[in-house]
């Protein structure tokens, strides 16, 4: 071979290879972080937020047909009406995966409900009826601070946000506390569900409001436990995909990587999925994942009775309110 062939083979290997990392790198930068203008919002309290978690959980265990879950879905109603929201309870029968029939109600906030762009915000507020996951003592009903009380915590402390600011988002905002969500057995496998998410596959089915969509929705679960991560789950980013990704690069700017890290999660049976696959709302899931914990998916003390208050961390609680905000408000 001579040198002018041996050139050309050098220049056209050359070429292949920068074509080749130039495609690669358009490719990752499909997903990366991505700067926008943000636009000014109000200053979400964590230590509010805590105080809302707090006063769920002194009801004791929010159990279907218990009296804790009666009063403490009279306090959320009552308390929504208080921040100056629209609100329909949403009342209906379910059946366990053990055929038990339970009294429950899905609680629906609004603000702006007038406002034809919407956004959906939602969290569960029963608890889970067995701490099967406790090491010590599996009976009983577990009190679910961080399992359920911490994402209405936050969007309670949301409302009472943005009811009181000078300048409101634009769009109009459903909160849906979701009942019915903690109460399923993985062993029975009579449907993907296996007696979860109960109160989301009802609202999915019958809508507060005929007809009803939204832009988007987030679910919150477990998002109040100190040092959490929140990793991209996985079924948010195959329904949800461009949405989780605005809502991570949001957190980045603001600071709040270490909690919503630039990493896929695994694919969680949540309230979310319901909303996806019946309602058609794209909806993202919020939820705290523990990476590269093969005996851990969520957080240390997740179904046991150590879920108390010692779980709740103000700063967690910041961080995914204060990203939640600046995204209502970019919408606007």
């Amino acid at each position: 071979m001579n040198r002018f062939c041996k050139s050309l083979v050098i220049l056209t290997i050359f070429s292949l290879l920068w074509n080749c990392k130039t495609n690669t790198s358009s490719e990752q930068t499909t997903e990366s972080e991505t700067s926008s203008t943000l636009v000014k919002t109000p200053d979400f309290s964590g230590d509010s937020a805590y105080v809302f978690v707090e006063k769920q959980v002194k009801f004791g265990p929010r159990v279907p047909n218990s009296t804790a879950h009666t009063r403490c879905g009279d306090y959320l109603v009552a308390e929504l009406k208080r921040l100056g929201c629209s609100v329909i309870e949403q009342k209906f029968t379910a059946t366990n995966y053990d055929g038990r029939k339970l009294n429950a109600r899905n609680i629906i906030g609004t603000i702006n409900p007038q406002a034809p762009k919407r956004i959906l915000l939602a969290s569960h507020w029963d608890s889970r009826p067995v701490a099967d996951e406790d090491p010590t003592n599996k009976q009983g009903a577990i009190d679910g601070a961080n399992d359920g009380a911490s994402g209405v915590g936050v969007l309670l402390e949301l409302a009472r946000t943005i009811q009181q600011a000078n300048q409101k988002p634009t769009v109009g905002i459903d909160f849906i506390f979701f009942d019915v969500e903690d109460g399923g057995n993985s062993a029975v496998a009579k449907d993907k569900f296996t007696g979860f998410c109960l109160g989301s596959q009802y609202w999915a089915a019958n809508k507060h409001v005929p007809n009803y969509s939204a832009y988007y929705g987030v679910l919150l679960d477990m998002v109040g436990a100190k040092g959490a991560t929140f990793p991209k789950e996985s079924f948010s980013k195959q329904y949800a995909g461009e949405i989780t990704q605005n809502i991570w690069n949001l957190a980045s700017q603001l600071g709040y990587n270490s909690y919503f890290i630039q990493q896929d999660g695994s694919a969680i049976t949540d309230d979310h999925l319901p909303i996806n696959e019946t309602a058609k709302i794209p909806m993202v899931d919020i939820i705290h994942l523990q990476l590269n914990n093969p005996q851990k998916t969520f957080f240390e003390d997740w179904h046991t009775h150590e879920d108390d208050m010692r779980n709740i961390d103000p700063a967690t609680l910041k961080a995914v309110g204060q990203v939640l905000l600046q995204a209502l408000y970019q919408e606007s």
